[in-house]
Order: structure tokens, then C-alpha cells, then sequence
């Protein structure tokens, strides 16, 4: 009997009667893509990864199945099973022939026979041995894949859940570092999604009661295609729920936007704005301190949490907001004071980790000398507005500036 029939007669029935694909909100994901195969060239790619089987309870992967044919020894998918449960961070793997079960615990390191699988409910008692009420609000929430056209990536999707472990544990200042290209923007999308639909707010949040409203959730960026791009990219959400935060907007209607939940906008608006004097009165003080409950900063190590950035006054001002920032950048002396002001990232997935799962494509580096960051004012550059020492080096920490 090879393994796909091992599988059909025997894996497939052993686990339905466990109550896999029965019991009302579990999921078996067969033949689970992980990785895609790193990039070799000549359009080859090495080995992907796909797990043999993914239990799924209540929109959250438990174990992973390694299936291999009724001839085989019982322990022949041990090695793979655990190494996909490692890979997924799934704590519960098993490997079985048909004719019995191994079971894996990859925290406790406990291994065994079993004589049947657990079931959905006490596959997760076992996993979340704790009580958490908004950890259970956000499991209830799916993914949004707009009918299965948005699939996420395995770092994806445990990007998401320790974001959302961190803020069901009240953490208020989190970080994500994940390299250029692994979609961010796609995860920040995710995360609102399930924040949106569970009603989690900081007032609920805080005193652990019912949800009573919707959050109102910050998209802050530094450059405007960035706020732009998730922008467009949260368009699932209903059209009144999104606000992008405009300068001319905001003089026409004399007043910030305050009806949504969604706001996207940049720092820079952010610090604009004056009063009726005409002296500096930054728009983002025109919003109570705890308007936003979640604030999401792209790029954060851009700025937003240098100690000497002047936008690091707005996250202060919002102080009371779950702050997450997003980064691509390890941590290293120049961006030290991102990593001090988030703490240490829940979550990070290397510029080499997407080149070996095959999601960004490998480089070689060229090394070139460019003035590009760099700017000498000369007499016959003209100056549109502001005052320029002439003879002085500007550089790009001079470029960011309002």
C-alpha cells in the first residue's frame, strides 16, 4: 500500500474520527505549501516544503501531520514532522504509517505512541492551557482572503498571531522586523482585519470588558506612496471605515478627520498645521491622546522612534495607543533607539531567510560611490522657500526635516 492510498484508507478516516474536518470550525490542510524552494537560476529552484497535513481549529494551525506508506516504519516522518512544526512554530507534530501515531510535543519534548489523535478542543486546551478572552475573540476572526485569491505565507501568518499574543497579553509597544519584500503592509492589513471584526478597543482592552466599538487604528508612514500603498492595499474594509489624513484636506474642511476607523497618514502631516496666529500648531494635537487605539508605524527606524527625531513627539502625544512598529532593519548602532523604544521584536524573518524559503531572490553585491544623499547648494540652484548656507554639505538626516 503506498502512501496515498495509506493515506485515503487509513490516515484520512483516523483522523475524521477525531473529529478533524467534523467538528464545526476545524480544518485539514492537506498537502500544506511552507516554502517555495530557494532561487538557483536558469529558472531552477531547490526542494520546497510542504507539510503532508495542517490541523486548523478555530483559524489557528496546532500540528502538523507527516504521513508516509502502511510499509514504512512508524518513526520514518519524525525528522520531517518536526522540522515543519519548527519551521510553522506549531508546537504538536505527528508522524504516522497508518498503523500507528507518533506524537511529538516540540515544547515539552515529550515523544510517544498514541493510540489515536487528540481531538480539535483538546488539541487546543493543550496548546493554550491558560484563559486569554482576547486571544479567543481574535482565533474567532478569519483571515481575509477575499475567497482564496490572498493566501499568506507560513511567517505570515506567525507574524500575525504573535502580534496578536502580545496584545491579548496587554504588551503595548511591539515590533516586528521583517525584511524588505515579505509584505508587511499584507500583515498590517491582517492584523486590522482581526482587530476590526473582534471589536478589540483600548478601553475594552484595558478593563477587560465586552467589546462595546470598533477601534480606530493609525496607519503612520514617512513617505506618502507608503501611506498610499496601504491605503489602496485595506480596501476590503468598507469605504467609510477608511480615512486617508490629507494637509489640504484638513484646511479645506477646517478640522482633522475624526469619522473612521481606519486613518492613514505621514508624519510630516502630522507636524504641519498652525493656529490662528500663525505660529506652528501640529494637526496631530488636534485629536485626544487616546483617540487612536492601535497605532501602526511603517518604517519605523526611519524616525518615528529616534530619540532625536521631532516625530517622535507624536507617538508620545499617543502614548496610550498600542504602538507596532514595523522595520526591515536588524538591529545595529544606528537604530538602536528604535529597538529600546519597541523593545525586542516578537517576530523577526531575515533578508537571508526569505533568499533560502525562496520568496526574495538572491544578490550579489556591487559596490558604488554616489552623491545621491548628498547636496552642496551652488549660485545657479534656485531656492524656492527657506533659508540655505551656502558651501554647507547637506545630508539625508537634513532632507527629513519639515
Amino acid at each position: 500500500m503506498n502512501e496515498a492510498e495509506t493515506r485515503a484508507e487509513h490516515i484520512d478516516p483516523a483522523l475524521a474520527a477525531a473529529g478533524w474536518g467534523v467538528v464545526a470550525g476545524s480544518r485539514i490542510r492537506r498537502e500544506y505549501p511552507i516554502t517555495l524552494g530557494r532561487i538557483e537560476g536558469a529558472g531552477k529552484r531547490g526542494k520546497a516544503l510542504t507539510a503532508d497535513y495542517v490541523l486548523e481549529y478555530r483559524n489557528t494551525k496546532l500540528a502538523v501531520v507527516e504521513a508516509k506508506a502502511w510499509n514504512k516504519p512508524l518513526t520514518e516522518g519524525v525528522g520531517q514532522a518536526k522540522d515543519y512544526s519548527g519551521k510553522l512554530a506549531i508546537r504538536f507534530a505527528y508522524a504516522t504509517n497508518g498503523q500507528g501515531i507518533y506524537g511529538i510535543d516540540m515544547e515539552s519534548g515529550v515523544e510517544a505512541e498514541l493510540a489515536n489523535y487528540p481531538s480539535p478542543d483538546e488539541l487546543w486546551a493543550r496548546t493554550f492551557a491558560s484563559q486569554n478572552i482576547w486571544r479567543d475573540r481574535f482565533a474567532e476572526v478569519p483571515f481575509e482572503d477575499r475567497g482564496g485569491y490572498f493566501q499568506s505565507r507560513y511567517y505570515q501568518d506567525i507574524a500575525i498571531e504573535r502580534v496578536l499574543a502580545a496584545i491579548a497579553d496587554h504588551q503595548s509597544r511591539i515590533l516586528l522586523t521583517l525584511a524588505t519584500g515579505t509584505g508587511k503592509t499584507f500583515i498590517a492589513f491582517q492584523l486590522a482585519w482581526k482587530l476590526f471584526h473582534s471589536r478589540w478597543n483600548l478601553r475594552d482592552w484595558q478593563r477587560e470588558a465586552e467589546p462595546s466599538r470598533r477601534p480606530r487604528i493609525l496607519f503612520l508612514a514617512d513617505r506618502n506612496i507608503l501611506a498610499n500603498q496601504a491605503f489602496n492595499a485595506f480596501s476590503a474594509f468598507p469605504e467609510d471605515a477608511l480615512v486617508r489624513i490629507d494637509p489640504a484636506d484638513i484646511r479645506k474642511q477646517g478640522r482633522v478627520p475624526k469619522n473612521g476607523s481606519l486613518f492613514f497618514t505621514i508624519f510630516q502631516t502630522f507636524m504641519s498645521g498652525q493656529d490662528a496666529e500663525g505660529q506652528p500648531a501640529p494637526y496631530f494635537g488636534d485629536y485626544p491622546p487616546d483617540f487612536f487605539d492601535c497605532i501602526i508605524i511603517d518604517e519605523c527606524h526611519r524616525g518615528g522612534a529616534n530619540d532625536e527625531s521631532n516625530w517622535r513627539g507624536i507617538l508620545a502625544y499617543f502614548a496610550p495607543a498600542v504602538q507596532l512598529g514595523l522595520t526591515a532593519t536588524p538591529k545595529r548602532k544606528d537604530n538602536v533607539d528604535t529597538y529600546q523604544y519597541f523593545g525586542e521584536p516578537v517576530f523577526v524573518y531575515s533578508l537571508k531567510d526569505g533568499i533560502n524559503d525562496g520568496f526574495l531572490t538572491p544578490f550579489r553585491v556591487k559596490q558604488i560611490a554616489t552623491t545621491l544623499d548628498e547636496y552642496v547648494y551652488t549660485p545657479d540652484d534656485t531656492l524656492v522657500e527657506g533659508e540655505i548656507e551656502a558651501g554647507k554639505r547637506y545630508e539625508e538626516a537634513d532632507f527629513n526635516k519639515i
